[in-house]
């Protein structure tokens, strides 16, 4: 008998064991489930979130206090969209999205990016989309060019277009967009290779001229559903032809506006049937042909002086892309940099300093 206690009790203290090990288990498991389940409860519905590895030193200011007998602000967000699968944004494109967003404290700066897939609530961990997070006032979303074409003359062309191959397809497809986006909700849209300079709420109804008799979508500001819009998508599809670089893009407003306006020729700036096409120097100060300016130095003043009449710069990124920029000169681009988007300047700045570095 006194052989078979010490047996016993190692049994029992066994079993003791194992269930205290089943409980703990259990108990884990139980709670990594709750926490799951809290977790995808509270991310039904959300925008996506940004990963927090940036300090917002340069966070958006609280907002202004409105003027007293100024006009009130239009409604509507500001826009952008990135087309193609790219999820890792330039210097440009969050200059773009920072000079915007500090500019428009009181306005939703919403990123549409084709690039992210529906129903992931977090974003590539970058250093552009946790810069983006320090401002309360951007959101992040994918772009679903199925449902934003749907309900509109552009559904059934998108449903074709992507049974073809077409040289232009990438600015075709983003000309769709801006047309239809300001169609269905208003607001303010901008190319992500504009740096903005100033609010652009008073503008309603506008865009603005590119050069003489030409008309650019880089900037567009509509009130949602307006008819000249909603004529824009029908032309889109009735005179279509992806093969013609801006065909559908700067051709289509030009020629759109001309009937709208039953005129030949387009005045810099004109006011027409409730449009207003502004001037060259409100969005296109340095003209398309001489984009190179954007890279040599020039004074403050000249800056001030040149860019006293003007909204926002427009950068002609698809000429420019390739030139490489001192940031920290007196270049013209590098100003606009340093200036109106600071916290983008202050990591292309540490990103420069870095690369410069002799290697150890």
């Amino acid at each position: 008998m006194s052989s078979c206690l010490p047996k016993l009790t190692t049994v029992l203290l066994s079993h003791r064991l194992g269930a205290l090990f089943i409980l703990t288990i259990s108990f884990v498991f139980f709670a990594s489930v709750m926490f799951y389940w809290r977790t995808g409860e509270d991310a039904e519905g959300q925008l996506y979130s940004s990963p927090a590895e940036i300090r917002c030193a340069h966070s958006v200011p609280s907002p202004p206090h409105p003027t007293a007998g100024g006009p009130p602000p239009s409604p509507g967000d500001v826009f952008f969209v990135e087309t193609s699968e790219r999820t890792n944004p330039s210097y440009l494109f969050m200059c773009s999205v920072e000079s915007a967003a500090r500019t428009h404290p009181e306005t939703r700066v919403v990123v549409l990016m084709k690039g992210l897939a529906s129903g992931n609530a977090s974003l590539p961990n970058n250093w552009a989309f946790s810069l983006l997070s320090c401002f309360p006032n951007v959101e992040v979303r994918p772009l679903d060019l199925t449902e934003l074409f749907s309900g509109t003359p552009l559904a059934k062309w998108y449903l074709q277009a992507q049974q073809r191959w077409e040289p232009y397809f990438l600015p075709v497809l983003s000309d769709a967009c801006r047309i239809t986006i300001m169609w269905k909700f208003g607001g303010v849209y901008l190319d992500t290779d504009f740096i903005v300079l100033k609010n652009l709420k008073n503008l309603t109804n506008a865009l603005g001229m590119q050069s003489q008799d030409v008309l650019n979508g880089a900037f567009l500001s509509f009130e949602p559903k307006h008819e000249f819009m909603e004529l824009c998508m029908q032309d889109f599809v009735d005179n279509y032809n992806g093969w013609i670089w801006a065909h559908q893009g700067p051709e289509l407003l030009t020629r759109v506006f001309k009937r709208w306006c039953s005129t030949s020729k387009i005045q810099n700036p004109m006011s027409c049937k409730g449009m207003n096409v502004l001037s060259t120097e409100a969005f296109y100060p340095i003209r398309w042909e001489d984009w190179k300016k954007l890279f040599e130095a020039i004074s403050s003043s000249e800056l001030h002086r040149l860019l006293k009449n003007t909204y926002a710069v427009h950068v002609w990124n698809k000429l420019s892309h390739g030139t490489k920029l001192d940031i920290t000169s007196q270049a013209f681009l590098a100003q606009l940099y340093s200036q109106f988007c600071p916290a983008t300047y202050t990591k292309m700045k540490k990103d420069s300093e870095e690369q410069s570095r002799p290697a150890m």
